[in-house]
């Protein structure tokens, strides 16, 4: 291992990724520690202690403890993933965005474009409402996140988050043409990750503190690494289906004949179904912060606190559903088949065309809900 990474930095293109790579992520966390003007860091801080639990303390881990401290990147990734979601969605409905889909390289560029305005316009939506719950905290202490709250503060507040995550969007963008990996996936991870001390130290202070017993925190730290690995086993594990193409003579060449296979993942969508789940998961609490109190704020409210069991029920469905069209995005069965018939391949016992597209749907489906 010690002479693979050796061999990684011999490379001048992949070193260079790797250093610039290196260099975005540490951009993010010094933007991830800059905080907007006009609001009391002392209420805010006060505030978020007694959230760790909630699905702000949850959205906070995402975004690194931006959220926490409200700096210019608070509002993370996220309204790039919606924006994303939303564009996507619309590729399965309407005619103008699945034109957009089947013109190639050009159609992705203008998808892309697209997903930025509607990033933008997300964004400055979610600062909003993050605005008025900013103005709208007052700690047990007395003390107030806003002291001068208003249209100045508001308009102000709009712009720096707006600019922020439309900031983080570029720099995943720069990552995935420059770096190395998915850009967005990878700030994502990187706010994550910053979390992970804190969480070891705070382990270690309830451990020494007497309020967890040796033996259930060892317990604790074998489960995560069990299911890590499991993590890894599904993510890494395959379905391989034999492919055979027939031989063809070509004027005194023969061409084809060989076995190959085609490898279909478990988990093909990867960590995208969960990105996209979550990011649905905040709208319904953004939407609460620009409704009156009682009602559907206190609806809402019950209904979406995170950990109860309609949150976690309707989390898993969306991670469900969002794997399988994941997966249906990425991997098209018709086209594999379609492919394969042009150029005299099949699958033994299964007739090309029609039937190969169907038989390799029907593993698909299967292999995929143990994956999500």
């Amino acid at each position: 291992m010690i002479k693979s990474f050796q061999t990684i930095f011999k490379i001048p293109e992949l070193k260079r990724r790797i250093l610039f790579t290196l260099g975005i992520f540490i951009v993010v966390r010094i933007g991830g520690h800059v905080p907007c003007p006009g609001i009391n860091a002392d209420a805010l801080g006060e505030f978020f202690t007694l959230q760790q639990n909630t699905l702000f303390g949850l959205y906070d881990m995402f975004v690194g403890g931006a959220f926490a401290k409200a700096t210019v990147f608070a509002l993370g990734i996220m309204p790039y993933i919606s924006a994303s979601i939303i564009i996507q969605l619309m590729g399965t409905v309407v005619p103008y965005f699945q034109k957009l889909q089947r013109e190639g390289e050009e159609g992705r560029k203008k998808i892309t474009q697209l997903t930025r305005y509607g990033t933008v316009g997300i964004s400055a939506m979610q600062a909003l409402g993050v605005t008025v719950f900013l103005e709208s905290i007052i700690t047990p202490s007395g003390l107030v996140a806003v002291p001068h709250p208003g249209m100045g503060f508001r308009l102000l507040t709009m712009i720096t988050l707006a600019t922020g995550t439309t900031f983080l969007m570029w720099l995943g963008e720069q990552i995935s043409e420059r770096g190395i990996g998915n850009g967005i996936s990878l700030i994502i991870f990187v706010g994550i990750i910053d979390r992970f001390p804190y969480a070891i130290f705070d382990e270690l202070q309830q451990l020494i503190g007497g309020n967890r017993q040796l033996l259930m925190e060892l317990f604790l730290w074998a489960l995560m690494f069990l299911t890590t690995a499991a993590v890894v086993l599904i993510t890494q594990g395959t379905r391989k289906i034999p492919v055979q193409y027939a031989k063809r003579v070509v004027g005194r060449k023969v061409y084809g004949g060989q076995s190959t296979h085609i490898p279909l993942r478990v988990n093909t969508a990867g960590v995208m179904p969960i990105i996209f789940a979550q990011a649905i998961m905040f709208v319904p609490s953004t939407v609460a912060t620009f409704l009156p109190d009682g009602g559907l704020k206190d609806w809402l409210t019950v209904s979406f606190n995170f950990g109860s069991y309609s949150y976690m029920f309707l989390y898993f469905i969306l991670i469900v559903f969002f794997t399988y069209f994941y997966t249906a995005i990425a991997f098209n069965p018709i086209e594999v088949a379609d492919n394969m018939k042009k150029y005299g391949g099949f699958i033994p016992g299964i007739r090309p065309g029609k039937n190969t597209s169907d038989f390799i749907d029907n593993i698909l489906s299967r292999i995929t809900l143990p994956g999500a």
